[in-house]
């Protein structure tokens, strides 16, 4: 476990001086790490994270305490060349979710370095950049030498006037907690925006779909493209603590469904199972969960569905 890890201190009041509070929105490119980030700043899985580029769609809201600082991380989708409307949906969700925060942080993989995508980014923080502070995290140190980092680090504050710059490894933790100190002192004096228990704004139907969508694309990452959603179509509560939760997963073709559903329908238990055992470790109850996969060819290009996964349907206009 890393030293940088922060510690809780139950005997100290968080709201001892004035309170803060805002909004933080982490961008870069598909897989710069932006999800395991703002898990590691919760302290819980807010937000899906596999190796797969391009896996959060909505604007995840994964709520951190700081001291007298309440930080509300925006956990937008990576920034890439749209090619669908559902693409173009998220790339017009990601810098919604930047223009509106109080601090940016931009995230860079170290061993990537500034690719096209990264100067791209460059550019249009330019737009965006009055009014808010933009921070820089070069992510995933571990995997280069010093030397390429420190030039790396040089290179990217010459192109673009950050505020401060952060050396992290989201997974590992390293460098983490003093990001999270910054940040905290960041942001504007105010009211807290949730209560103090509370890690998400999310309703839980969607992080339920979610934790669903993470275990298929863990399952099927080189089988099925991305055309599939996950859906929580009905949420039970029963008399004995337990809850039973229906989900629908939206397949564009016959194929697909196939491949989701497995041999005998081996692939879509173990997901279920899977997802089930995740579902009741972060509620902390018992959960019975159904998953049905059914044909939408449309879905695509169906505004529920967006609405559904917290984007705009008209944001996906050429």
């Amino acid at each position: 476990m890393s030293t940088d890890a922060p510690m809780p201190d139950d005997t100290q009041d968080r709201r001892e001086g004035p309170t803060r509070a805002g909004f933080v929105a982490l961008i870069g490119e598909p897989n710069a790490g932006k999800s395991t980030l703002t898990n590691w700043m919760v302290g819980a899985k807010v937000s899906i994270v596999t190796h797969k580029v391009q896996t959060t769609r909505a604007r995840i809201r994964g709520v951190a305490l700081e001291g007298a600082s309440q930080i509300v991380f925006v956990d937008t989708p990576g920034l890439f060349q749209p090619r669908r409307r559902l693409d173009r949906a998220m790339v017009a969700a990601a810098w919604g979710g930047a223009a509106d925060a109080d601090v940016v942080v931009l995230l860079v993989e170290a061993h990537r370095g500034v690719t096209k995508g990264v100067e791209a980014i460059l550019e249009r923080l330019t737009e965006i950049g009055e009014g808010r502070k933009i921070a820089l995290a070069v992510n995933k140190i571990d995997r280069v030498k010093a030397e390429v980092l420190l030039a790396l680090t040089k290179d990217l504050n010459e192109r673009f006037p950050f505020e401060e710059t952060f050396l992290i490894s989201a997974e590992k933790g390293h460098g983490c907690a003093t990001l999270k100190t910054w940040l905290a002192g960041q942001l504007p004096e105010s009211p807290w925006l949730y209560p103090e228990d509370q890690i998400a704004d999310l309703p839980m139907r969607m992080i339920a779909a979610e934790m669903t969508r993470e275990k298929l694309t863990l399952r099927l990452h080189q089988e099925l493209p991305y055309q599939l959603t996950v859906e929580t179509e009905q949420w039970e509560e029963r008399k004995d603590g337990s809850a039973r939760i229906d989900q629908i997963v939206y397949v564009a073709r016959d194929g697909h469904k196939g491949i989701v559903l497995g041999n005998k329908g081996e692939t879509i238990k173990a997901i279920s199972k899977a997802s089930r055992e995740e579902l009741e470790e972060f509620l902390g109850r018992r959960i019975h969960l159904f998953v049905q996969v059914k044909v939408r060819e449309k879905w695509l290009e169906e505004a529920a569905r967006y609405s559904e996964m917290g984007l705009d349907f008209r944001d996906g206009n050429a």
